[in-house]
């Protein structure tokens, strides 16, 4: 195997800007100017002692053993070329811009290759038409040896070369020379890509103006909202939110300000015995600005695809002509049944009500809802939810473990009857973690996640599953979407929940800065956020017994049984479990 030949040399490279369109405009009157620059060009690099070793097209590329020479010669031909600009018509002149870098490269018989002839071609891209690049090493050299000033032109973000490669730049024309932050630009370019239009779905008028349609009207918009929330490309705002915006007097315009929400869905609905009218309007919250607005005069039974094509109209109004795969319906309409719907729909506004008669009402409607229909999926998993809550606040009474067992029987059964339901899945979830089986809980709600990424129940306990089984970046991540989508979770008053799940993340991931920060933020600090910051400041050796939210909040928490409540932290770490134990022990000693 012969030896590689390598050597430092100074690479220019150079290219027309605009070429291919010109040639497309006009071919002829093109190349004839082409030439017209090489003429120019090339006794330029041979006269610095330069050496051509590649040409295509419009590109040039050279070598010179002398950077001083190579930008000379960059400078007299882009002093020329403008000259000749100056003489001509707009159609007639050529730009062009110029790349140097210094740099060891590989020589094979008269061809040059290697990174510094990559890097050279990269400067000619980045450089403004009529202007020279040069890299750090470039300008090192030819620092106060040349007649014209080089100035930092910043870092520019160089194709598989650097994400913030130093460059500078002379202007032999006169003009000027741009400086620019390649990190910044990326970040900006990255959050412009990454920016989801938020949407929020508000109450719709009821124009009936009785309760039992009201029931029709908020289970459609909350199933619109279910319809968002599956289409990765929208952010939308929860349910919780949406609803809000009946009990205030502020305008649409006013209530998405507050959200932070670009574009609204309102409507109203009116029944007439077996037919529905509903009308529905995408307004732009900037400006209240109707995007799009249609009218459904259809038979109840209809109502499904009525929702579909509501879905699919806005979506493609706010994203354009897209494929949305997950707005297929086929596999997880809860029933065909209308009564049963109609039912479903009533126990879901009554759960929302987080209130015991109507947690009570709730769990019977949909026992009717699946007397009516026992095919009805969502209506066994929207009473195991009903049940849970009932258990959860102490609605119930009677045997508690018939009722946990009734629940599971529920959430089987809907499971059986559609596994394609996400609610189901997010349900699954729910109690995969309250049994601390995390590889089960984890994997439901992965698959609640795919089917909906943007509902923040589904966030907020795959989240929770996340920070405990390891991934407690992606988990606080999933966390702080819920929050922003949905401060304050439905039955709760203010958004202590959603910030005490968040400090549980960051003590998970040992982030004592953050746990501090947050706990801060809580209105009423919780004992597990009061126990797990205090246990990470102790880790880490960081005052805290003299802190008020230390202080404030120790008698209160004295006489809990906190074996018990160490134990609804569900880890998945026995290790830390008792670390927790015995520091509460010393904590009370």
């Amino acid at each position: 195997m012969s030896k590689v030949k390598r050597k430092l040399t100074t690479i220019l490279a150079t290219d027309c800007v605009g070429f291919s369109k010109r040639m497309d405009e006009n071919e002829e009157l093109t190349l004839e100017n082409l030439k017209a620059c090489r003429s120019i060009i090339d006794p330029q690099i041979k006269e610095f002692e330069g050496r051509i070793f590649y040409t295509a097209g419009d590109s040039v590329i050279a070598e010179f053993e002398s950077p001083v020479e190579c930008v000379n010669a960059a400078i007299a031909f882009q002093k020329a070329i403008n000259d000749r600009n100056n003489s001509l018509n707009e159609v007639s002149r050529l730009d062009w811009r110029v790349g140097i870098h210094l740099d060891d490269v590989i020589i094979e018989g008269d061809n040059v290759y290697g990174n510094g002839v990559n890097i050279a071609a990269r400067l000619e891209t980045a450089c403004a038409p009529g202007q020279i690049l040069l890299s750090t090493a470039v300008q090192e050299q030819v620092n106060k040896r040349i007649d014209f000033t080089i100035e930092d032109a910043g870092t520019k973000s160089l194709k598989n070369i650097d994400d913030a490669f130093q460059v500078y730049g002379i202007s032999p024309s006169g003009g000027k020379i741009l400086k620019t932050d390649a990190l910044k630009e990326k970040n900006t370019q990255e959050a412009i890509k990454s920016y989801k239009p938020k949407l929020a779905v508000l109450p719709f008028d009821n124009m009936n103006n009785d309760e039992d349609s009201g029931y029709l009207v908020d289970g459609v918009v909350e199933d619109l909202i279910t319809e968002f929330s599956r289409i990765r490309e929208l952010e939308v705002l929860s349910r919780q939110s949406c609803f809000e915006f009946r009990d205030t007097d502020r305008s649409i315009r006013d209530f998405c300000k507050k959200f932070g929400v670009d574009y609204a869905v309102s409507g109203s609905i009116r029944t007439s015995g077996k037919r529905v009218r509903i009308s529905v309007e995408l307004s732009d919250t900037s400006d209240g600005n109707a995007l799009w607005n249609n009218k459904y005069d259809r038979i109840l039974e209809d109502i499904f695809d009525v929702q579909d094509e509501i879905v699919r109209k806005i979506s493609i109004a706010l994203l354009g002509e897209i494929e949305i795969s997950s707005l297929e319906r086929a596999n997880r309409k809860p029933t065909e049944n209308l009564t049963s719907y109609e039912l479903l729909l009533r126990g879901k506004v009554l759960h929302h009500k987080f209130k015991k008669d109507a947690c009570l009402e709730a769990i019977e409607s949909f026992n009717k809802a699946i007397q009516a229909d026992g095919n009805n999926g969502q209506a066994y998993a929207w009473k195991a939810c009903a049940i849970g809550q009932g258990l959860g606040r102490g609605y119930l009474e009677g045997d508690m473990q018939k009722w946990w067992d009734n629940t599971m029987q529920c959430i089987e059964k809907a499971q059986q009857l559609n596994d394609n339901d996400f609610e189901v899945h997010r349900m699954l979830a729910e109690v995969a973690l309250s049994s601390h089986d995390f590889k089960a809980g984890e994997r439901h709600a992965r698959t609640s996640f795919k089917m909906v990424p943007n509902d923040p129940r589904v966030l907020s306990v795959y989240g929770e599953i996340l920070s405990r089984t390891g991934s407690t970046g992606k988990g606080i991540e999933l966390l702080e979407s819920a929050f922003e989508l949905d401060p304050i979770p439905m039955g709760k008053t203010d958004t202590d929940h959603r910030i005490g799940a968040i400090i549980f993340g960051y003590f998970m991931d040992r982030n004592s800065k953050k746990c501090l920060e947050l706990i801060n933020n809580l209105q009423q600090i919780d004992f597990k956020s009061w126990l797990v910051t205090a246990k990470i400041c102790d880790d880490e050796e960081i005052e805290y017994k003299s802190e008020l939210w230390f202080i404030d909040n120790k008698d209160q928490f004295k006489e809990m049984d906190w074996i018990l409540e160490i134990d609804r932290f569900h880890l998945n770490n026995e290790s830390l479990q008792k670390s927790l134990e015995n520091f509460v022990a010393i904590i009370f000693k």
